[in-house]
């Protein structure tokens, strides 16, 4: 019997350090295995650099994906507290965990991370799977929470109904987060600044 992957499931942290110090005291508090954070962990402006480092002192093995508000310069100072899993995938506990970011102001997947999507859960073989993404899926209950308009990714949702992952961790919405939905088998969970803890 394998054991199962407790996580603490986050995102837009927008570079408040408060929050991430809030996260990593919760993580310890529920002995998370790993944190995820689905992206916008930087600040519109005022940057986030070190935000990861609660967790790092704390010993903590932190997964992102970078969202519409992470740069390119921001994801590298990341990778030093944290692993980016874009277009990657990792295994812990016997879980397989893909990422799909959209850092630059990317607010749309393209045929490129679908394909990048597919490469990587290919290569999960076995045990359950995540998909850890910072944007939502079309046609789920974080389309009538968020700005008037702002519908979900159509790629991502093809994606989720073509490779079936266990759980879909997605962000973006603010006001979304803890919501939870379902596209065919596959939970899909809205996570935010809180965090919710989810076990695999």
């Amino acid at each position: 019997m394998t054991n199962k992957l407790k996580i603490l499931a986050a995102g837009d942290l927008h570079g408040d350090f408060r929050i991430a110090n809030k996260l990593s005291v919760k993580a310890k508090k529920n002995r998370v295995d790993l944190v995820v954070l689905a992206g916008d962990i930087y600040g519109y402006n005022e940057g986030g650099e070190g935000i990861l480092e609660p967790f790092r002192k704390a010993g903590q093995k932190v997964v992102f994906v970078p969202g519409n508000c992470d740069f390119d310069e921001d994801v590298e100072g990341l990778e030093r507290a944290g692993k980016n899993i874009h277009n990657r995938y990792v295994t812990y506990n016997g879980v397989g965990i893909a990422g799909i970011g959209s850092g630059n102001w990317k607010l749309w997947l393209d045929k490129g991370d679908f394909d990048g999507i597919k490469k990587n859960f290919g290569k999960i073989k076995s045990g359950k799977r995540v998909l850890v993404s910072h944007l939502h899926a079309a046609g789920t209950k974080a389309e009538v929470m968020g700005f008037e308009g702002w519908t979900g990714d159509d790629v991502l949702r093809r994606a989720v109904e073509e490779f079936k992952p266990d759980l879909l961790i997605s962000a973006h919405i603010h006001e979304a987060e803890g919501i939870e939905d379902v596209i065919g088998a596959t939970r899909v969970v809205q996570v935010g600044r809180r965090g919710i803890i989810l076990e695999i």
